[in-house]
């Protein structure tokens, strides 16, 4: 479910859980796309067959490409209306945790830990941990950054 909140009331979103993203299918497509947008092609990705019999028994998702869907777990989370601008400011702490195997799917929580005026704006600081459904640990844990300009 996705939290919308104004502008003018972005400070009070320090500690506010915000629950879990939808699920998303991680699909071999995805990740041989990835693998091209990154020309990142080890076959640990992208051959299904060879990965078989690799470290982790089938092709997984590119540990970039587990961490580049927070961004879109993160708009499915929050809507700050009232702004012109948002934007993506950095990541903190990151950390693969368990791989994401092809047809796994993935989910993300987020807590906004802080938040912080910057020049012209607001800057959250946000706990994200994407999980990887009936895994016994997180496929990714961050703290994501994120600006938003009125």
């Amino acid at each position: 479910m996705t939290t919308t909140v104004a502008y003018a009331d972005i400070a009070g979103l320090a500690g506010t859980d915000l629950g879990w993203s939808d699920y998303l299918e991680i699909t071999q497509d995805r990740v041989d796309v990835f693998a091209d947008a990154t020309d990142d092609h080890q076959w640990i990705h992208t051959d299904p067959e060879r990965a078989k019999d690799g470290p982790f028994g089938g092709a997984i998702a590119h540990g970039y490409l587990s961490l580049s869907l927070t961004v879109k777990f993160w708009t499915e989370l929050l809507d700050v209306t009232g702004v012109t601008t948002k934007v993506n400011y950095g990541l903190d702490k990151v950390r693969f945790v368990s791989p994401v195997k092809v047809g796994a799917r993935v989910r993300m929580n987020a807590v906004v830990a802080e938040v912080t005026e910057v020049r012209g704006g607001y800057q959250l600081a946000v706990d994200q941990t994407v999980e990887v459904e009936g895994g016994d640990k997180p496929a990714v844990v961050a703290r994501g950054l994120y600006r938003f300009y009125a």
